[in-house]
Protein backbone atom coordinates (compact mmCIF):
# COMPACT_ATOMS: atom_id res chain seq x y z
CA UNK A 1 0.00 0.00 0.00
CA UNK A 2 1.43 3.22 -1.37
CA UNK A 3 1.53 6.20 0.78
CA UNK A 4 2.94 9.43 -1.04
CA UNK A 5 3.34 12.96 0.71
CA UNK A 6 3.06 15.90 -1.60
CA UNK A 7 4.44 19.42 -0.43
CA UNK A 8 3.60 22.42 -1.38
CA UNK A 9 3.70 26.09 -0.11
CA UNK A 10 0.45 27.79 0.43
CA UNK A 11 -0.06 30.21 -2.08
CA UNK A 12 -2.15 30.55 -5.19
CA UNK A 13 -1.32 29.40 -8.34
CA UNK A 14 -3.59 31.87 -10.29
CA UNK A 15 -4.47 35.42 -9.60
CA UNK A 16 -6.52 35.50 -6.69
CA UNK A 17 -5.62 32.40 -5.04
CA UNK A 18 -4.01 32.01 -1.98
CA UNK A 19 -3.21 28.04 -1.87
CA UNK A 20 -3.99 25.29 -4.21
CA UNK A 21 -7.43 24.74 -5.49
CA UNK A 22 -9.48 21.51 -4.49
CA UNK A 23 -9.55 21.17 -8.52
CA UNK A 24 -5.00 21.20 -8.60
CA UNK A 25 -5.09 19.01 -5.52
CA UNK A 26 -7.54 16.49 -7.46
CA UNK A 27 -5.13 16.12 -10.26
CA UNK A 28 -2.33 15.82 -8.20
CA UNK A 29 -4.06 12.75 -6.44
CA UNK A 30 -5.40 10.86 -10.01
CA UNK A 31 -1.53 11.24 -11.28
CA UNK A 32 0.17 10.12 -8.51
CA UNK A 33 -2.24 7.15 -8.25
CA UNK A 34 -2.26 6.79 -11.92
CA UNK A 35 1.90 6.96 -12.34
CA UNK A 36 2.05 3.95 -9.31
CA UNK A 37 -0.32 2.35 -11.11
CA UNK A 38 1.27 2.11 -13.96
CA UNK A 39 4.73 2.02 -13.34
CA UNK A 40 4.78 -0.28 -9.91
CA UNK A 41 1.33 -1.80 -10.81
CA UNK A 42 -0.23 -0.51 -7.67
CA UNK A 43 -4.21 -0.86 -7.84
CA UNK A 44 -5.50 3.26 -7.39
CA UNK A 45 -8.05 2.07 -4.25
CA UNK A 46 -4.48 0.97 -2.27
CA UNK A 47 -2.62 4.39 -2.85
CA UNK A 48 -3.31 6.97 -0.53
CA UNK A 49 -1.71 10.60 -1.32
CA UNK A 50 -1.79 13.39 1.40
CA UNK A 51 -1.23 16.83 0.36
CA UNK A 52 0.53 19.41 3.16
CA UNK A 53 0.47 23.08 2.30
CA UNK A 54 2.92 25.11 4.04
CA UNK A 55 3.27 28.64 4.52
CA UNK A 56 6.23 29.73 2.85
CA UNK A 57 7.54 31.51 6.00
CA UNK A 58 7.93 27.84 7.18
CA UNK A 59 9.64 26.66 3.54
CA UNK A 60 13.63 27.49 3.45
CA UNK A 61 15.17 27.75 0.08
CA UNK A 62 19.16 28.19 -0.55
CA UNK A 63 19.41 28.82 3.39
CA UNK A 64 17.10 31.42 3.09
CA UNK A 65 13.24 31.88 3.88
CA UNK A 66 11.71 30.95 0.44
CA UNK A 67 10.25 34.81 0.40
CA UNK A 68 13.78 36.40 1.08
CA UNK A 69 15.26 34.03 -1.34
CA UNK A 70 12.87 35.00 -4.24
CA UNK A 71 13.84 38.14 -4.02
CA UNK A 72 17.25 37.82 -3.71
CA UNK A 73 16.89 35.73 -7.14
CA UNK A 74 14.19 38.28 -8.66
CA UNK A 75 11.91 35.83 -8.19
CA UNK A 76 7.87 35.53 -8.11
CA UNK A 77 6.84 36.03 -4.47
Amino acid sequence: MPIVTIQVTREGTQPGATSVTADEKAQLIKGVSQLLLDVLNKPLEATFVVIQEVETENWGWGGLPTDVYRKQRGLKT
